[in-house]
């Protein structure tokens, strides 16, 4: 074997005496864990000679990584494995890395004669990003005496001048921002997630079994704007109640949110259609989980008690011992073994299912959307989704109201408002906040031009000084 292996602490659930084989002499593995530093949703990189280097280990529980959004850990993670995989073939440990293997690497991800995946210069950023994390740390431990990162002074236009790493890519744009029109997002939704034709009539060779979940799902993503592991890992006792309003505010638990726990909108339709799939698809899908028995043989399964007012949890462990946390602590991989007890035995506590009954990884929406974008292509819908699009979305759709609602109050043209611009820096707080955004500036950076263009129906036209000619950014489903 000549590739390192990434594994997770707790991917697995904690096994019991009962397990199959090996597993079963490990009961104790949670207890073991705890007892080496080892902290859930941690990860672990393994030598291709079978070895954990407990450096490297503990460079990898180091507060300042483990205290990186889970997101971010986990896109983190496989760059780690794969440069270190690039230095074992070369004969090197992880700890032995030069300035010179760097630039070999990023010369073989961005332009290697012979490479398959070559990468574009966002990526490109946010590995040297890992890879400066990484080494950054071994250095503050001193398991190495430099880094192979080498940094060089630049001077902002503020006249501040910060380090940056000399690798670093000059082609990375700010922002390409994808989103769908209300009519678009329909029309893919109805043809990729639903089997319609487009013309509306029902496809007679759609299976559509798991199509009601599917549709919910777009449609939440689409009116609240969580990201794609915010909203694929939340529990039903997390939803909103449904009832006569028109719009109804959630809340994102900090473990599962890319910078803390916020508040969220979502549309009483939106909501409806969550809460038809909930007693339709999903309860369904639990009953044939329950008649096979599957739910039993889950590793490290928890009974959920109670819920508190104040989101306190209380749970049940397999051996029959009670714990107690916040929903705003339980990561995604802990909301995955969190059971209810209902009318008829066990539920998954977690809203989204698979089609045998059994919690969904809320990475597999990603695949979910690339097959309905080709169902559509194959029906000739020239439009295409990704949940990120969805969230990008609901901020513009946002932004256009607001903005909109504004100028009919002040009885301002599109070209005053401009002018006051400054007048309108509530408007970006709430999008700002309703996005879970660190700052406000990260929001304008991302949204503004697009956010104009869908007001005017012009093509967004973004003259770049000094990198060739004016080049148009992509409609992007706009005018579908």
């Amino acid at each position: 074997m000549t590739e390192w292996q990434l594994f997770w602490v707790g991917d697995g659930g904690t096994p019991t005496p009962d397990s199959p084989g090996l597993l079963g002499r490990w009961s104790d593995l949670e207890v073991r864990e705890q007892s080496l530093g080892l902290r859930e949703g941690m990860p672990i990189l393994v030598s291709p000679d079978g070895r954990v280097d407990p450096r490297l280990s503990a460079v990898l529980r180091h507060r300042d990584f483990m205290r990186k959004a889970e997101g971010t850990r986990e896109t983190y993670a496989p760059s780690f494995r794969v440069f270190l995989t690039f230095l074992w073939r070369r004969g090197r440990n992880w700890d032995q890395a030069t300035s010179a293997d760097l630039e070999d690497w990023e010369d073989w991800r961005q332009r290697g004669e012979g490479n398959p995946s070559l990468i574009v210069g966002s990526t490109w950023k946010k590995e040297l990003a890992a890879l400066q994390l990484l080494y950054g740390i071994a250095k503050k431990l001193r398991f190495i005496a430099e880094t192979p990162v080498v940094m060089r002074p630049v001077s902002l236009s503020n006249g501040m001048v910060v380090e940056s790493p000399e690798l670093a890519p000059g082609d990375v744009r700010n922002s390409c921002v994808k989103w769908l029109t209300p009519r678009a997002f329909r029309l893919w939704r109805d043809v990729g997630l639903a089997g319609l034709l487009p013309d509306g009539m029902e496809r007679p060779e759609w299976p559509g079994r798991n199509d009601g979940r599917d549709v919910a799902f777009a449609d939440f993503v689409y009116s609240s704007g969580l990201r794609r592991r915010e909203a694929g890992t939340a529990l039903t006792v997390e939803l909103p109640e449904l009832g006569a309003r028109s719009y109804y505010s959630g809340w994102v638990g900090k473990a599962v949110a890319k910078r803390a726990g916020r508040f969220y909108y979502v549309s009483h339709a939106a909501l409806q259609s969550v809460e038809v799939y909930q007693v339709s698809t999903r309860q369904a899908a639990i009953r044939r989980a329950q008649r096979a028995g599957s739910y039993e043989r889950i590793p490290g399964l928890r009974v959920v008690e109670e819920v508190g007012r104040s989101r306190r949890v209380r749970w049940s462990e397999p051996d029959g011992r009670l714990r107690e946390g916040h929903l705003n602590e339980l990561t995604a991989a802990q909301r995955t073994r969190m059971f209810v007890r209902g009318e008829d035995g066990l539920e998954p506590a977690i809203v989204w299912l698979t089609e045998t009954g059994m919690p969904m990884a809320y990475r597999s929406w990603t695949k979910t959307f690339e097959r309905a974008s080709d169902r559509c292509a194959a029906a000739g819908v020239k439009v295409f989704a990704t949940p990120k699009m969805l969230r990008h979305s609901m901020a513009l759709r946002v932004l256009v109201s607001l903005h909109h609602a504004l100028d009919g109050r002040l009885g301002l043209s599109p070209s005053q408002r401009r002018l006051y611009e400054d007048a309108y820096g509530t408007v970006w707080t709430v999008v700002k906040d309703l996005l879970g955004h660190r700052s406000e500036e990260t929001t304008r950076d991302i949204y503004l031009n697009p956010q104009e263009l869908h007001q005017t129906g012009e093509k967004l036209q973004v003259a770049r000084s000094g990198q060739g000619p004016t080049r148009t950014l992509p409609s992007c489903n706009l005018a579908a």
